[in-house]
């Protein structure tokens, strides 16, 4: 049985950058050997589970799984525009100093910080200045093209 959309797929999955730099795994060992357990200690490594075509996935993960069969492995080669898109200006957004730090309870934050949005996303401070403060909510991934290597556990 080969994968279709509304197929509910099982996978074990590597993501790695064009540097070779793992960024995301299911494979606990993996993990640990990239450094990655440590920086998360309470994540459960495991299958994943997807809903072929509900849009669970990035786009090009998604296609790339279509006519694949269990047991399969394989390389999928992500481009940025079926991943995470290209950074943009538009989600960099600036604050007022004064603003920012009150409602950070009257601490402001240092380059390099972490703040998240109201919609949950986080954003990384790059630039503190008198005036205002600069937050870049672009995805991390943003502009890399994305290397998964993956095995296909289980198809429903």
């Amino acid at each position: 049985m080969t994968i279709a959309t509304g197929d509910s797929v099982t996978l074990e999955y590597t993501g790695r950058l064009d540097d070779d730099t793992v960024f995301d795994t299911s494979r606990e060992a993996v993990a640990e050997e990239a450094g990655l357990a440590e920086a998360q200690p309470d994540r459960e490594y495991a299958p994943l589970t997807v809903d072929v075509g509900a849009e669970q996935v990035i786009e090009g993960m998604e296609e790339g799984l279509i006519g694949l069969e269990a047991g399969e492995t394989t390389t999928l080669t992500i481009p940025p525009e079926k991943a995470y898109g290209e950074p943009s200006e538009e989600n960099i957004q600036e604050f007022e100093t004064d603003e920012l730090r009150e409602m950070l309870g009257g601490q402001l934050p240092e380059e390099g910080d972490y703040l998240e949005a109201q919609n949950g996303q986080p954003g990384e401070v790059i630039h503190v200045g008198e005036d205002v403060v600069r937050v870049d909510f672009n995805p991390r991934l943003a502009g890399e093209t994305l290397t998964f290597e993956i095995e296909i556990i289980d198809i429903n």
